[in-house]
């Protein structure tokens, strides 16, 4: 098969889709790599380095779509991606289509087979492929809090672990998953006050052994949402309904009982947002002021750090990548997790989560591949 790497384009993106290591497996496996000149530029890969593990490199992105039976990426496509894809091409990459019905309409336009990195699942039901990088994000968002709160940023010029004598900055974790742990550990590694909410008790259990104590566990319902956000120096948004929008967990009203200059970091950003007066931001303008608030909803926080999560997000993605190169459409028949991965085929939407958000028919991903 034939595969393309074209250069991300979305604002202050710097991940590319696959590092030099992994284009040599994809050639090992006899496949074709062809690689947009300076893709790998934000980790420092040249496009000598892309030629010593066997790519071609081409000049434009136009050129790598043109070649490309299989287009492996890191963020959804921009509108001027879209209209390069064709029906019998497959997508490999983040799509994060709920809360984008734009992009959703320019990929069902395509006809492209459409593969989700943050729906595809494992055998123990979890989302391996963005695992990494919400592990990234949420470590990222208490860099961020921290940043944001310092007073020249707009913030109550806390520090984040206070210094003897001082209370330090209280941080409250809405959504005890990957994002959520990441981010208490890295709150706890500081010195903060740590509260992290959820409503699955099983997993407040493990969270208050894993944490021994040092962060404190609350069962969330809009009470104690209300009563936590209203301390708190820092809000972390980490919920996610694999899939779906992100639920609206703090609205408005509560912004006006918070502390002025207090921070909200809505990791959840790419699903809609947890917050109701979240909007998507970027790494050149990453925060602005709601009724006092600070706001930072970086949509593509691991892009910050491309050198650790270019290699992160490839060590994930590589083996399903992989099997989709060595067996086409037929990969995603014989494997239930690439099933889950699949969000579009020839203008369906073949994902429940993602039809349900859009109000939009779901045709099973099966049934869909019969057509091809």
């Amino acid at each position: 098969m034939r595969i393309g790497v074209p250069k991300e384009i979305k604002n202050n993106e710097f991940r590319v889709g696959l590092t030099p290591g992994s284009v040599r497996e994809y050639v090992a496996h006899g496949h074709k790599v062809f690689v947009e000149t300076n893709a790998g530029g934000g980790i420092n890969a040249s496009d000598k380095d892309y030629r010593a593990a066997g790519a071609t490199i081409l000049k434009t992105a136009k050129d790598v779509f043109a070649k490309a039976d299989m287009i492996v990426k890191v963020k959804e496509p921009q509108p001027a991606e879209w209209k390069m894809l064709r029906a019998d091409q497959i997508l490999y990459t983040y799509l994060h289509l709920a809360p984008d019905p734009a992009q959703t309409k320019g990929l069902i336009a395509s006809g492209c087979t459409a593969v989700a990195y943050e729906t595809v699942t494992d055998n123990r039901g979890a989302l391996p492929l963005l695992a990494p990088m919400s592990e990234v994000a949420g470590r990222l968002s208490i860099q961020a809090a921290a940043t944001a709160l310092q007073k020249p940023n707009g913030g109550r010029g806390k520090l984040m672990g206070g210094v003897p004598g001082v209370a330090p900055a209280n941080v409250v974790v809405i959504g005890g998953g990957v994002v959520g742990t990441h981010a208490a550990k890295m709150a706890v590694g500081l010195g903060a006050s740590v509260t992290m909410l959820d409503r699955s008790l099983p997993r407040l259990r493990e969270l208050d052994d894993l944490f021994g104590g040092r962060v404190i566990t609350r069962y969330s319902t809009t009470d104690t949402i209300e009563e936590c956000v209203n301390e708190a120096d820092a809000v972390i948004g980490a919920v996610l309904i694999p899939g779906a929008s992100a639920p609206k967990l703090v609205n408005r009203k509560m912004l006006k009982n918070m502390r002025k200059g207090a921070v909200l970091v809505d990791v959840a950003i790419d699903q809609g947002g947890c917050f109701e007066t979240s909007k998507a931001t970027t790494h050149a303008a990453p925060t602005y002021e709601v009724d006092g608030i600070i706001h930072y909803c970086v949509a593509n926080m691991p892009g910050a750090v491309p050198m650790t999560s270019s290699y992160a997000l490839n060590n994930a993605t590589l083996q399903y990548g992989l099997q989709l190169a060595d067996k086409g459409l037929d990969a995603i028949r014989g494997n239930i997790h690439l099933q889950n991965g699949l969000n579009v085929h020839r203008g369906m939407i073949t994902n429940e989560a993602v039809a349900q958000s859009l109000k939009k028919k779901m045709v099973a991903p099966l049934k869909a591949l019969e057509t091809a």
